[in-house]
């Protein structure tokens, strides 16, 4: 009698938990005793933020379900609507799909809702990424889903002692590395020829010229400064200009804030019509992560700056709280929003030397750790807190 494959159904909602889970996706779809379940959600689904979805289907993966959830506006009110709506449509998504496991990543606010539909459906929750400090709301949806989660796949070895320490049972806390740090593995072992993104992904704003080194930029809203926004975002924007280092600039995540963010951004982009600046909705992570590994420097408040930056070695300049207390190396520079600040700090990192790359989260064989243990943890859907 063949053996039943165990259905793993993981939920994706936006572009950067993409990058955070790929590996573990091609694992789960090669392994032998797994059946993979996409459901595309949010942001991911939307042309504003770049069809992120795309680069699933591009990769090769079925895509389940789509779940449009939404709500314009990107304020505390639409997050906490979207939240709600996203709850409802994936309760029927998993009624449908009736998965074994369900696997929900990192800590964005979509997160929640695939993990309270899981847990009040009597559906095994495996965490990506808990454990985790950061600033802004995500620190507390990262640790609600933590007891909502019945298997935890942490990156590293404080964030296992972490979840340990909230009562939950150490048997069921794995470190496993983050994802996101295999394809810088693979980046490592092939750096590539320089990408001509403006010919590859198009994206708005002078065609600046790459052959002397330039920088990265991707800047977020946080979301319990979001009336800050467009404030955060215009000091780093005459403070990159200013610099008039050519530059590749990436859209925001959909949070509550991002509107003041775009808007920022769109102003400044008319009427100072900075020479340069390039600018970017979305491009894919593999691609993303070879030009960040080619730049001098990558500024802004993305996770990516403290996680594969740490691995590749790139010089980042974190401006504001929304990393606040995530566990960095040696590469982080932090910073306010001040964009004088801001530019020094850019200033000494690309002529500081290059930092060595470390292994704080991960060697590149998450993907593998993680399919391998839903393929053999038992099934469990009750805890009780433990001490």
């Amino acid at each position: 009698m063949t053996k039943q494959k165990r259905k793993i159904c993981v939920v994706i909602t936006a572009r950067p938990s993409y990058s955070r889970i790929k590996t573990a996706l091609q694992a789960i779809k090669n392994h032998p005793d797994l059946e993979l379940q996409i459901v595309a959600a949010a942001s991911l689904l939307l042309d504003r933020y770049g069809n992120a979805i795309n680069h699933i289907t591009q990769d090769g993966f079925d895509v389940n379900a789509r779940v449009y959830m939404v709500l314009e506006g990107e304020n505390l009110i639409t997050s906490a609507k979207t939240t709600g709506l996203g709850m409802v449509e994936l309760a029927t998504v998993f009624d449908n799909l009736k998965p074994d496991v369900v696997v929900t990543i990192a800590d964005r606010y979509e997160t929640i809702a695939t993990a309270i539909a899981a847990a009040y459906m009597h559906i095994p929750l495996a965490h990506v990424q808990g454990g985790e400090v950061t600033g802004s709301i995500d620190e507390k949806v990262r640790h609600a889903v933590t007891k909502l989660a019945d298997y935890h796949f942490v990156t590293t070895a404080k964030a296992a002692e972490r979840v340990t320490r909230m009562g939950e049972d150490p048997d069921w806390v794995f470190v496993t590395g983050c994802p996101s740090i295999d394809l810088a593995a693979e980046v490592v072992a092939d750096p590539g020829p320089q990408i001509n993104p403006f010919e590859k992904f198009g994206g708005v704003g002078s065609f600046v010229d790459l052959s002397n080194g330039y920088i990265v930029v991707m800047q977020h809203p946080v979301t319990n400064e979001y009336q800050s926004a467009r404030q955060h975002i215009t000091e780093t924007l005459y403070a990159v200009r200013d610099l008039g280092l050519p530059t590749l600039w990436f859209w925001p995540n959909v949070d509550a804030g991002s509107d003041g963010t775009s808007k920022g951004i769109r102003h400044f982009r008319e009427t100072e019509q900075p020479t340069n600046i390039h600018f970017f909705k979305d491009i894919p992570p593999l691609d993303f992560l070879r030009l960040v590994n080619h730049s001098r420097c990558i500024v802004g408040n993305s996770s990516v700056a403290v996680r594969e930056c740490s691995f590749l070695g790139i010089p980042a300049v974190n401006i504001g709280n929304r990393q606040l207390g995530r566990e960095r190396g040696p590469n982080v520079l932090d910073v306010g929003y001040d964009r004088l600040e801001i530019s020094n700090a850019i200033q000494k990192a690309i002529e500081s030397p290059r930092p060595s790359g470390v292994n704080l989260y991960g060697n590149g064989h998450a993907g593998e750790k993680i399919a391998d243990l839903l393929a053999v943890i038992p099934a469990r859907v009750e805890k009780r807190l433990t001490y």
